[in-house]
């Protein structure tokens, strides 16, 4: 097969996500085209792409889920190639389909790929055929509420019903009781259909306690598979990841082959190309279960790429090239530690609700083995229409201790203000002693989170500062007035998060 050249890509996608594409492809001297909704004109990936078109609106529906509207700006900039990022139609076989019709290359797993492994369901039916071990439930999506009240009641309570063609946990409700069901099961539908434009949802046996592992594979078009160690994603809110490591601190050698194999094996049955990963629930026993793959690139993608220093990114292009994988399996070797923490516009404090408003100021970390992967700049307009994450926080260490003080320090140096964010939250989950320990599962939070902690932090840290300050300026006697004075005050125990 003779490779292809992609001279001009098109990024339909917005954010963080959407500028991180922009930069591989320009190293690559690949042109890229930007496409933006009206709250968008001003975003870092518009500003920094070689065009930029708008697709007039602001609902995702009308904008970034609009099929033809994106076809049709392809056309009109000449490009070659779409590269769908991750979220809005990167899932979508449909939109593979009209992006191959349209003669464009479309820089992902074919359609026919998507729909056998993009599905949750019909990802499962061939897990199940290929004897991979399932977590119990439906390999096809629910006809109606009756068939989903049938299928609980005959696997048991508590279930999870998610969305066919979800991630990130939208269109997902975990139910605990049979008078739950129906309001959760409408809930879950219309979630879905907004979320990825289909209304599809199935069942599956909820697992108690499990840890989240994820396998990062990449397959090109000459047969060749391989697997880039794991990802932990067992930190997570809402069904949402928030906090992802690799390699995990859980894992032996003998489970990491066998995962791996696993999820090699698993794409080849479906004749899988380009960059995927296959997620995996782990029991308390070190039994592993198929959960779902995701034909996209991850939201976590950059510790991987931090531990086997490979771009993710240019590895899909010269896959969608048709070029040849550069490594082999043996040639596959991990170095050091990563940790990814995401930084979303939602207050900790409030239950996580979504922060709107304008970045007053934005000073990320910096220093040896950190990085940023983010969308927004001084002055960014936040708004409500899309997913709040601001920017992703990632830092590499030798070891898994060194990577978490080094994540401690970038989190207390990273400040944003303006909106809340979900910072001091990373910092708290940093901090904890069970993850210090890496004994945590998906329970995590729900366990040992609690608003209340992060104002008790707040307050002790200001304490020990005033206490420092004061000690400082004793000798001049106006160590004890300073004190008195801001505990006084009265506005001290919510310092950074008012600031």
């Amino acid at each position: 097969m003779k490779p292809k050249v992609i001279k001009k890509i098109l990024i339909a996608n917005r954010g963080e996500i959407a500028l991180r594409i922009h930069r591989s492809a320009s190293e690559m001297g690949i042109q890229t085209v930007a496409i933006f909704s009206d709250a968008d004109r001003r975003a870092p990936h518009v500003l920094q792409a070689n065009e930029a078109y708008s697709l007039n609106g602001n609902l995702s529906k009308d904008t970034y889920l609009d099929i033809k509207k994106i076809i049709d700006i392809a056309h009109a900039s000449h490009c070659d190639a779409i590269h769908p990022g991750y979220g809005f139609l990167s899932e979508n076989p449909d939109f593979v389909d009209a992006t191959t019709s349209a003669g464009l290359i479309f820089i992902g797993p074919s359609s026919a790929a998507m729909r056998s492994m993009g599905g949750k369901t019909g990802a499962r039916e061939l897990m199940a055929k290929a004897n991979v071990p399932i977590i119990p439930g439906t390999t096809y999506p629910l006809k109606d509420f009756t068939e989903a009240a049938k299928v609980a009641k005959s696997i048991g309570y508590p279930i999870l019903i998610k969305a066919v063609h979800g991630g990130g946990g939208k269109g997902m409700r975990k139910v605990d009781e049979v008078g739950e069901l129906e309001q959760s099961f409408s809930q879950a539908k219309s979630e879905s259909k907004s979320s990825f434009g289909s209304e599809s949802v199935f069942i599956e046996k909820y697992l108690q306690n499990p840890r989240h592992i994820e396998i990062q594979i990449l397959a090109d078009m000459h047969g060749n598979v391989i697997y880039l160690g794991e990802r932990e994603c067992s930190v997570q809110r809402r069904h949402q990841k928030v906090v992802e490591e690799c390699p995990s601190s859980l894992l032996t050698p003998d489970i990491r082959k066998r995962m791996g194999e696993a999820a090699v094996n698993a794409v080849q049955k479906c004749g899988y190309v380009n960059a995927g990963t296959v997620e995996f629930l782990m029991d308390s026993d070190k039994s592993f279960y198929f959960l779902e793959m995701n034909t996209r690139l991850q939201v976590e993608h950059p510790v991987t790429e931090m531990v086997f220093g490979l771009d993710l990114v240019k590895a899909q292009i010269r896959i969608a090239q048709g070029e040849e994988l550069s490594l082999t399996q043996e040639q596959v070797v991990p170095r050091g530690h990563a940790i990814e923490c995401r930084i979303y516009a939602e207050d900790p404090l409030e239950g996580f609700i979504p922060s709107t408003g304008r970045v007053e100021d934005y000073m990320p970390s910096e220093g040896y083995g950190i990085r940023h992967d983010s969308g927004i700049m001084r002055g960014s307009e936040i708004v409500h229409f899309y997913d709040p994450l601001l920017s992703k926080l990632v830092v590499w260490g030798a070891d898994r201790s060194e990577s978490i003080r080094k994540m401690k320090r970038a989190l207390e140096e990273f400040k944003i203000s303006g909106v809340s964010t979900t910072i001091p939250f990373c910092a708290f989950v940093i901090s904890h002693p069970k993850f210090i320990e890496g004994e945590y599962d998906i329970h995590f939070v729900e366990k040992y989170y609690h608003p209340d902690k992060l104002i008790r932090s707040e307050e002790e840290e200001l304490i020990a500062s005033l206490a420092a300050a004061s000690m400082h300026n004793w000798d001049s006697g106006k160590g004890k007035e300073m004190r008195e004075h801001s505990i006084s005050s009265g506005n001290w125990k919510n310092k950074r998060f008012d600031e």
